[in-house]
């Protein structure tokens, strides 16, 4: 099986300063690739490497495109990455507010990423938009509400609704439960889990939170200081941690 995504040797700097380096893995189409990590430990700069936001010092980020098979998105042109992102990609912020118009109402900006891929009817715009709020569980009677009037948990639904409305191949997520209440934690999770397996989505999630993994990731990638010190299958890595510093991250939660 071709990889859906192959990436080789990827390493960012900044002046001295390591923000990732020899990273390489291949993310299957369906599957779901847990970093996990402290604060400072590289996690979201090599998932900003992946998702195009920032350019690597080295290495490739090889997508199977439908038109040309595998290609290296840090190579292609500004264009095509942008088409890409609006189309195959999607990318959930950790605050809603990054990833949401906020004077938009709710269809709206459900509406825009369908507009961006060249919808135009808006009968049937309005209608996936509608169709999305309830599979994200938002009263369809909100949908000309803005987000400033949703809570945080809904904002992130909101936000989940607008990055899947075009059916994306590969779903990048940036701490997509940090900063919300654990019950409202535990709901976004169980939602995102049942999207996942439904739309049969490939997702890389970077996190803090190893109970997130546990439940979302087949697989795991443990980064420290820049490096990847421990991969392998979610259950077997945080059940039987080799390295040291997985080590600790899973104690230091067993602990709490």
């Amino acid at each position: 099986m071709t990889p859906l995504l192959q990436v080789t040797d990827i390493a960012k700097f900044y002046g001295q300063r390591i923000g990732c380096t020899g990273v390489s893995f291949d993310l299957y189409p369906g599957e779901v690739m847990g970093i996990v990590g402290e604060s400072g430990s590289g996690k979201s700069t090599l998932l900003n490497c992946l998702a195009g936001h920032l350019t690597p010092d080295r290495g490739s980020v090889c997508f199977d495109t439908r038109a040309d098979g595998l290609r290296d998105t840090v190579s292609m042109s500004e264009p095509e990455r942008r088409m890409l992102s609006r189309t195959d990609w999607a990318f959930v912020h950790q605050h809603a507010r990054d990833g949401l118009r906020m004077n938009v109402s709710a269809g709206g900006n459900v509406g825009e990423r369908l507009m961006a891929v060249g919808a135009r009817h808006y009968g049937d715009i309005r209608e996936a938009a509608t169709d999305w709020l309830g599979r994200v569980e938002i009263s369809v009677d909100r949908i000309d509400d803005r987000p400033t009037a949703f809570s945080g948990g809904m904002q992130q639904r909101l936000q989940i609704a607008r990055n899947l409305v075009t059916g994306p191949r590969l779903v990048f997520m940036d701490e997509p439960t940090g900063g919300l209440d654990v019950s409202v934690q535990a709901r976004l999770l169980d939602l995102l889990r049942g999207l996942v397996r439904e739309m049969n989505l490939s997702a890389i999630i970077v996190t803090h939170d190893l109970a997130v993994v546990r439940l979302l990731a087949d697989r795991l990638m443990v980064m420290k200081d820049g490096h990847v010190v421990e991969t392998g299958l979610t259950d077997q890595v945080l059940d039987d941690p080799q390295h040291r510093y997985t080590q600790l991250l899973v104690s230091s939660v067993l602990q709490v």
